[in-house]
């Protein structure tokens, strides 16, 4: 299970990187002005679907199924049912990208209604996300397709995806930018256009591994019917957990100009860790907890998410820390230049450090949601997600006006913070998780260690002199914060060295 996480997490951090080269390049060409207010709304929408459809509530009800199909029934079932799966998922999708280009003003009156008084702004978002919108049909099939890869523990093409989508959209910025009326219409178009070459990826991956698809004509069988049927819960609780993002889109336009970029530039950066970590073991989790379930061994899949969990503690925990007390300097090195200015990266960072703090329990999230998905139970994290929102829009409109664009970020941190206690609160009652004789050993340790290595962080911050900071002063706060928590936690015996040490090895032997 690790192995998988480690290709997935490799892939991700490529396309993290990526993701930031182009993050950089959009910051500046566009800063924090109303052209790049405009685009990350527009990316919003096709991403919330993506999120809602393609990753979140299809893939929590259909990788457990083709999983069980695959080791049951062998390739062609699972052949069989990817593609009555696809024809289903083609024909809605299809349908809904055709109403959302009809209905884009309204749907926008909703999503950004802090828009609405600025009519050049509200028409600039909605021509770029009527651009934009087509990339949730591709996107969608590829998360499908990547949903077959990972049951057949093929991490690999579906993980190297995204980095599609970043090479795309930095390309369309360079290259479309000096013929588009401003570069926010170059960035829709490599948006879409990256969905293709996704979707081609994928494809290509799946024949390589042996699958041949024809496409069958469009029925509900009842392997369909029970997908959906499983699907229905996860859809509204993964609906929940992106309506909790979307909130903080909504407040932020309706907070002052420019609040909508800071809050995506804070977000992006937070997006690293967590994506090369949490995302990494949820997507790796899911079908190995869903196998060691279905082969009655349920002391494995114990162990499984207690060594999961140390992971993503592990690696989770020092980024939050260094994004928390250094978020500032983050910004100063990452975005400072061009159209972005020093006064935007303070807000900014403020706002990556309200985001970091619940860093690790939004990563914590990912790995005990599959401790009941692998059983068939979409319902409990449906209910847990409903009153996070709940939690979050409360929040939100209690920090809008004293914190600006640090309160949805606050906001959501606090929220997944109590959908990760609740999470583990069930599962211990039912019996399902419990913290075996390792993880109480060294979760107290690993807590230690970034106890450690916050002071340190505190402390280095303090001596560093005022104003914009450099890449030297940046590398300093890494290399203190680095040291300060791998060497005691290392002297604590806190980390599972060896687990990592086999990982590295087994992937130079594959090499």
């Amino acid at each position: 299970m690790m192995r998988g996480a480690f290709t997935v997490g490799l892939w991700t951090m490529a396309s993290r990187v990526l993701g930031f080269a182009r993050d950089i390049l959009i910051a500046a060409m566009l800063g924090t002005g109303p052209v790049a207010d405009a685009a990350f709304v527009a990316l919003r929408l096709p991403n919330l679907f993506r999120r809602l459809f393609g990753e979140g509530a299809f893939n929590a009800a259909f990788v457990p199924s083709i999983s069980a199909i695959l080791h049951k029934d062998g390739l062609d079932a699972a052949t069989g049912f990817a593609e009555e799966a696809t024809a289903v998922m083609a024909f809605w999708l299809g349908g809904l990208t055709i109403l959302g280009e009809i209905c884009m003003p309204w749907v926008l009156y909703v999503l950004a209604p802090g828009f609405v008084g600025n009519h050049a702004k509200f028409t600039l978002a909605v021509a770029l996300t009527r651009i934009m919108f087509p990339y949730l049909f591709f996107v969608c099939l590829t998360a499908l397709f990547s949903g077959v890869l990972n049951a057949m523990g093929r991490f690999a093409a579906a993980a190297a995806a995204p980095v599609l989508f970043n090479l795309f959209s930095i390309g369309f910025l360079l290259g479309l930018s000096p013929y588009a009326p401003n570069p926010g219409y170059a960035f829709a178009w490599g948006v879409s256009v990256s969905g293709i070459a996704q979707l081609a990826l994928v494809f290509w991956d799946i024949r390589r591994a042996g699958m041949r698809f024809t496409w069958p004509r469009l029925r509900f069988s009842p392997r369909i019917k029970s997908l959906f049927r499983r699907m229905g819960p996860a859809l509204v609780g993964a609906g929940a957990t992106q309506l909790n993002l979307s909130i903080d889109i909504i407040i932020g336009t309706l907070l002052p100009a420019g609040s909508v970029s800071i809050l995506y530039y804070a977000d992006r950066v937070n997006q690293l860790p967590l994506g090369v970590i949490g995302t990494a073991v949820g997507t790796v989790l899911l079908p190995a907890v869903t196998r060691h379930i279905a082969l009655g061994e349920h002391g494995a899949a114990l162990g499984a998410l207690n060594r999961a969990m140390e992971t993503v503690l592990m690696l989770t925990l020092p980024a939050a820390i260094g994004l928390a007390v250094a978020g500032r300097q983050v910004m100063d090195v990452l975005f400072v230049r061009g159209a972005f200015t020093q006064h935007n990266a303070i807000l900014a960072g403020h706002s990556l450090a309200a985001f970091a703090i619940g860093l690790p329990v939004f990563a914590l999230v990912k790995v005990f949601t599959p401790g009941f998905y692998a059983r068939g139970d979409t319902m409990t994290p449906l209910k847990i997600s409903l009153a996070a929102v709940a939690l979050n829009l409360c929040l939100n409109l209690l920090f809008m006006h004293p914190l600006k664009a640090m309160g949805p970020a606050l906001a959501t941190s606090l929220s997944s913070a109590f959908n990760a206690a609740w999470l583990v609160f069930l599962l211990r009652r039912r019996g399902h998780f419990a913290l075996d004789a390792l993880s109480r050993a060294r979760v107290p340790r690993t807590l230690l260690a970034g106890a450690i290595m916050a002071a340190a962080l505190f402390a280095a911050e303090w001596l560093l002199p005022p104003g914009k900071a450099g890449i030297a002063a940046f590398l300093l706060l890494t290399l203190v914060g680095g040291v300060f928590y791998f060497g005691p936690g290392l002297l604590l015996r806190a980390f599972d060295v060896d687990m990592l040490m086999r990982l590295l090895r087994r992937r130079r032997a594959r090499a």
